[in-house]
């Protein structure tokens, strides 16, 4: 009977959602449970109990379902008290609540339960980037990346290339966004990112380049066609200048980005 609903829950979790792509049982976690042995050990193990309940958790998480992930996650803890990627999803929950004291011990938990956890390490790191404390976050992005094991590096890349913005440290910033972009080549927020940098930097044919692919691969933002027509009005090109203004027009006439055009705040 348990076998059937922890296979029903899976079915729920990675079937119907896509939860388990960007929340998964961390790498690192996944390779003790086939150490151990608890890979194999069937449903009522405690620890696959515990890893069945975080991943359905996740996936109502990532709905928007908070009670529901909530509930998972403490049934995840009763059946394993020591099983860090429930701690990490209890942080991310409290974190989209903003309930920042409740997460930070949930992260702080998870970290010290499994320090080499990538996906934990990332979490944590973001956590601490929200919160005001970006130079201490970087930290936590590179301990992610120094696990061979883990499987989204570029998204570790783009946070503390973000963090690095938000303390204006365009230098390490523009380093970081690079490396993601040499591993994923159409990651949509470092194309951005590194686009607003270049453009600020009077790159404008490199910045021209990488908002022309953002805005191919995704329906343009109201922020991504402002960043073009001022590439495009900096370059000279009143043709495109022009074309991108009628788009801003067309499709975010209540946006900042277009009052700022029709007021003629170009910087």
């Amino acid at each position: 009977m348990l076998r059937s609903m922890c296979h029903l829950a899976l079915v729920i979790a990675c079937g119907v959602l896509a939860g388990c792509a960007q929340y998964p049982l961390s790498s690192e976690s996944q390779a003790n449970s086939v150490q151990t042995g608890t890979q194999t050990g069937g449903a009522g193990n405690p620890h696959n109990r515990a890893r069945i309940h975080t991943e359905l958790g996740s996936a109502y998480f990532e709905r928007g379902n908070m009670g529901v992930a909530l509930e998972e996650a403490r049934i995840a803890l009763a059946a394993d008290p020591d099983f860090a990627p429930a701690y990490n999803l209890l942080g991310l929950v409290h974190m989209d609540l903003r309930e920042n004291a409740v997460a930070q011990q949930h992260f702080e938990h998870a970290h010290r339960l499994s320090p080499n956890d990538p996906d934990i390490n990332n979490n944590y790191g973001w956590f601490l980037c929200q919160s005001g404390r970006e130079e201490q976050s970087i930290s936590y992005f590179l301990a992610a990346l120094k696990n061979p094991l883990y499987k989204n590096p570029a998204r570790s890349y783009v946070n503390a290339g973000l963090c690095a913005l938000r303390k204006n440290n365009e230098r390490d910033a523009l380093d970081y966004f690079e490396r993601a972009l040499r591993l994923e080549p159409d990651n949509l927020q470092a194309l951005r990112g590194m686009a607003g940098i270049q453009y600020k930097r009077g790159q404008l044919e490199a910045a021209r380049g990488l908002i022309g692919r953002y805005n191919k691969l995704v329906e343009p933002t109201a922020e991504s066609l402002w960043l073009a027509l001022r590439i495009e009005r900096r370059l000279g090109d009143r043709a495109a200048e022009n074309s991108l203004a009628g788009q801003l027009r067309r499709r975010f006439a209540g946006s900042d980005e277009y009052q700022n055009l029709v007021s003629g705040k170009f910087e």
